[in-house]
């Protein structure tokens, strides 16, 4: 297979639609960030490091602050979505065009385009973003180099329609068991109906009345809700088992453990026999009041936002370095198969950014 190439003198639109067609399904991005770290070893004003299918280039001019762009080369799986298209209305269709190749290509064009920016500059590409967090190419740069992400202020270019969004949310998945009695059902007195026995935890669940916070002039809002129920084992049986899973957004004033706390606390005396952590990953404070934000918000204009949702913006957070999300892609459209970037937009963001890290 011919290995893709990767030319950063075109604008970001242009661009986007060349990295979209390069495909990156989370565990196959070894091409794209092959094709990104030989771009950018041709930019002499960068410094180059590699670690799996993550590429990290740097500026070293001594500058006071030094902020990081980041963003994730991978994306779900295609949806007879690919080649590219681009449309008459300037609409560019396909895999990963808002989730978030756009944000990719922003990146990619700024590190070609300022040699001498007015601030320190860490360009960060990462893989696995789309998966288990186990697999994040972030965390594993995290753990391995922390250094590679130090910074003063970290823009996280995940799709936000070109609007600043601070922080994010936490969320929680548990696994809520209940148990029962197996019997033959034509015989159901004689056995115990642990789905039944699911129906307070259901009821607890219609009845959650959420909980709102403002965080930097920023109103979260949380989310408890069933994703998922499981039980029975045949059409003739009485099942002795049952598993609702349900997922908790929460606000990044909650820490992990407050927020297991509080689910655990919710569901008392709703004849949970057992309850299983599925997931967990922290929320971000959005850090809007750090001059380094202030400064990024009164460049690019329009009124910040709540993230909803969980972005590594988190990690960034858990480092001491305080991010936003910040991206041309519209996540209303992110993993659909009608997945859709408008390109003026990406001019916008990119141009955006250019004049802040170059006035």
């Amino acid at each position: 297979m011919e290995q893709p190439v990767l030319d950063l003198s075109p604008d970001a639109a242009l661009l986007t639609a060349r990295l979209v067609d390069i495909p990156s399904v989370s565990g196959t991005e070894k091409p794209l960030a092959d094709a990104v770290e030989h771009a950018l070893r041709g930019l002499p004003h960068l410094s180059v490091d590699r670690d799996g299918d993550a590429v990290v280039a740097r500026t070293d001019l001594g500058r006071a602050e030094r902020v990081v762009l980041a963003g994730h080369l991978d994306t779900v799986p295609i949806a007879d979505n690919l080649p590219s298209r681009l449309d008459s209305d300037g609409i560019l269709w396909g895999c990963g065009t808002s989730d978030m190749k756009s944000g990719v290509a922003v990146q990619l064009w700024l590190a070609a385009q300022l040699p001498a920016p007015n601030r320190d500059l860490t360009f960060v590409f990462y893989d696995n973003e789309e998966v288990a967090a186990e697999h994040n190419g972030l965390k594993r740069l995290a753990e391995r180099h922390p250094e590679w992400l130090a910074g003063d202020f970290a823009v996280l270019l995940e799709p936000s329609s070109g609007q600043v969004e601070g922080g994010c949310q936490g969320t929680l998945r548990v696994m809520l068991h209940t148990a029962g009695e197996r019997a033959h059902s034509a015989r159901s007195w004689m056995g115990s109906n642990a789905i039944h026995a699911a129906a307070p935890i259901l009821a607890r669940l219609a009845a959650y009345e959420e909980r709102t916070v403002v965080i930097d002039g920023l109103e979260y809002r949380e989310g408890l809700n069933a994703i998922r129920i499981s039980g029975g084992v045949a059409g003739n049986v009485i099942p002795d088992a049952c598993v609702v899973t349900v997922n908790f957004r929460y606000a990044p004033d909650r820490d992990e453990d407050e927020a297991l706390a509080f689910v655990r606390e919710y569901f008392e005396g709703c004849g949970v026999t057992q309850l299983y952590v599925d997931d967990s990953s922290p929320g971000a404070l959005p850090g809007l009041s750090h001059p380094a934000a202030k400064a990024f918000i009164e460049a690019v204009g329009g009124e910040p936002r709540p993230k909803y949702g969980w972005t590594d913006v988190s990690r960034f957070s858990a480092l001491g370095v305080p991010a936003v999300n910040y991206g041309p892609g519209d996540p209303n459209y992110a993993h659909k198969r009608d997945e859709h970037v408008d390109t003026a937009l990406i001019l916008d963001c990119a141009e955006r950014l250019r004049a802040w890290l170059s006035a």
